[in-house]
């Protein structure tokens, strides 16, 4: 029996990368009964078949799973916007990594074509460094943050999250020309990418994988009275201040004595995140 990771599924064949080498797989028939769904990046217990080819055997148990994209144990969401073509929305941008946060996901937020507004991506790069967030400058052009990317990945299964046409796959590409990535152009008139990713795929870089995967542009956060109470804490930045508020249940919109509503004010909190956070507030309050 040899232990591996999917890598990628089409039509039921599943390719499992082993410390022997790369296998063709398909499911053992009870699988299909008592496995709701495979997913790539779920570890596996393969028995060989003969050559390349094995039989998943047993699926071991999941450190996390996104619903979508539908990716298992992933360590890391590595969160690409381009500063320029398209515009970057920020709105977007902190709603993947307060889903992110929820999940108790570690974020890496990457801030691609530097090259088109250097001001631009220092700006929104001190933004997101002061939450604290590891915030990296990239452009596949000047090769600007590449290795720092490149180091970022390392030891870790990452996921791809951000809209269309920001580049994530140009940056996969940068980082192993080999791959050869389908890259999409950005409409002019709509400042929006199409989608070159089709299907979730582990992709190997030295000891990590990076799933690259099909774009989204919006995520849907559940309403409740729970979710309405664990959202600031998808807020790192709240976390000194949160303690501070003179009411335990406070929810940092407009109470009296809010420590994170004076720190706001005093420009220790980005207005933008804030704002942000309130936006989701409302989304996640209960209507009754």
């Amino acid at each position: 029996m040899r232990e591996g990771i999917i890598v990628k599924g089409i039509g039921g064949v599943y390719e499992v990368e082993t410390q022997e080498g790369r296998l063709q797989c398909t499911l053992r028939g009870r699988l299909r009964l008592e496995v709701e769904r495979v997913l790539v990046g779920d570890r596996v217990e393969v028995s060989l078949s003969g050559g390349s080819t094995g039989v998943v055997e047993r699926i071991l148990p999941r450190r996390s799973e996104l619903v979508r994209p539908p990716v298992a144990n992933i360590d890391q969401v590595l969160v690409v916007f381009a500063v320029q073509k398209p515009l970057p929305n920020l709105v977007l941008l902190d709603r993947i990594l307060v889903q992110a946060e929820l999940m108790d996901l570690a974020c890496v937020v990457v801030f691609n074509k530097a090259d088109l507004d250097p001001a631009r991506a220092e700006e929104l790069r001190s933004l997101y460094a002061a939450i604290p967030y590891r915030t990296i400058v990239t452009s596949t052009r000047t090769s600007q943050g590449l290795e720092d990317l490149r180091e970022a990945i390392q030891g870790k299964i990452s996921v791809l999250a951000g809209p269309s046409g920001v580049g994530k796959s140009s940056l996969l590409n940068a980082l192993n020309p080999q791959l050869q990535l389908e890259i999409g152009e950005v409409s002019a008139k709509v400042q929006r990418g199409r989608h070159t990713t089709r299907r979730v795929e582990l992709l190997a870089f030295d000891q990590g994988y990076v799933a690259d995967t099909p774009g989204f542009s919006q995520l849907h956060l559940e309403a409740g009275q729970e979710q309405q109470e664990r959202l600031q804490l998808a807020f790192p930045e709240f976390d000194r201040y949160r303690g501070a508020c003179r009411f335990r249940s406070c929810l940092h919109r407009s109470e009296p004595g809010c420590a994170v509503l004076e720190a706001v004010e005093a420009g220790e909190i980005a207005p933008s995140r804030h704002g942000h956070y309130l936006l989701f507030l409302e989304e996640v309050t209960p209507r009754y």
